[in-house]
């Protein structure tokens, strides 16, 4: 089985009409997004198409990030527009529950407690059955300052996930700040997010909190060496119980979303085929055709496969089984649908 876990939802063109209602009224007229069950089937059936093209077994699927809107004003409309997004993920499930599962995203905004997120956070898991949540590192969407990850602002959510035993998908959005692309920058809050988590108290104080970093680590483990040699943090420091960088590395999970063979084989090799989780972001910015290949750049699977120095163990936890320990709620998912075939259900 492959297990796709960093992929996001084809949205009804009417579910973007939603936010300029929501624009347009102030939030003062919200109502709900008016995206017709007919819509739902026809993306759906585009990501299963998507997933069918590269042999996928079930993708997780999260929004699109850099449509989040984290920084949109007022504060007040960030709430229900990504609860529209977090909805038709579940109504997509619905229609596939054997093919995807939901990754949340929380309505996470500049210069508020994380805890307002909360009441998101525990709908999308208790009652819509996420298995994962989307966590962008940089709510200001660049028009500001965010608390690194490695600050207590975030224990908050630490201690939640820890409680409802889901993981976090690091995952940047949007960015205004007009020195990059959103594109730029997700790697750079990406790499941001790694170091900071890896210079903190975090995984002392939560050590069963399970983070994945999105697009395998941002530039961090293809620039190693910078940071094995930085001896100016007592967490990296020498002395007595000071670790490697590359075994501090270890206390994160990344995916496979890099696009790149090299660059995916020096991840593998970094971190560990156990810390590597399939996903490809597939419809992503990767979803072009790679001339070199007559594939696209995003479909990696047949990278991952034609790694001589992975065994087969290897390529089936990187494909499937990381997958199922670092979403233990997806079991649970997948448990209630092969039931539900048993029965001629779904």
């Amino acid at each position: 089985m492959v297990i796709d876990s960093h992929a996001h939802v084809i949205a009804p063109e009417s579910l973007y009409a939603f936010r300029a209602h929501l624009l347009a009224s102030g939030g003062f007229h919200r109502g709900g997004p008016n995206v017709s069950d007919e819509e739902i089937a026809q993306t759906a059936k585009k990501n299963v198409r998507i997933m069918d093209g590269v042999g996928t077994d079930i993708q997780l699927l999260s929004p699109r990030p850099f449509q989040l809107a984290h920084s949109m004003e007022p504060a007040h409309l960030v709430a229900p527009w990504i609860a529209a997004w977090n909805d038709t993920i579940a109504r997509t499930v619905e229609l596939y529950p054997h093919r995807f599962a939901g990754v949340a995203a929380l309505p996470i905004t500049p210069g508020e407690p994380v805890r307002t997120a909360f009441h998101e956070l525990h709908r999308a898991i208790d009652e819509l059955g996420f298995v994962g949540v989307l966590v962008n590192p940089d709510p200001f969407e660049g028009k500001g300052s965010a608390p690194t990850l490695g600050d207590p602002y975030w224990y908050p959510l630490y201690e939640k996930l820890v409680e409802l035993d889901v993981p976090m998908q690091i995952h940047s959005a949007a960015c205004f700040s007009g020195r990059e692309t959103y594109s730029e920058h997700f790697i750079t809050e990406e790499s941001i997010a790694t170091l900071s988590l890896l210079r903190s108290r975090v995984f002392q104080d939560f050590p069963d909190l399970r983070v994945i970093v999105s697009h395998g680590g941002g530039s961090v483990p293809y620039q190693l060496g910078r940071w094995q040699a930085e001896r100016q943090h007592p967490v990296l420091g020498e002395g007595p119980g000071s670790q490697g960088f590359e075994t501090l590395l270890r206390q994160l999970y990344f995916d496979s979303v890099l696009h790149y063979p090299l660059a995916l084989e020096l991840l593998l090799r970094t971190v560990g085929s156990d810390r590597v989780l399939f996903g490809t972001e597939r419809p992503g910015s990767g979803t072009s055709m790679n001339p070199a290949t007559g594939r696209d750049f995003d479909d990696v699977k047949p990278v991952i496969e034609s790694f001589e120095f992975l065994t087969e163990g290897d390529r089936a936890a990187v494909l499937e089984l990381n997958a199922r320990r670092v979403f233990p709620r997806l079991k649970t998912a997948m448990a209630t649908t092969a039931l539900d075939a048993e029965r001629g259900v779904g």
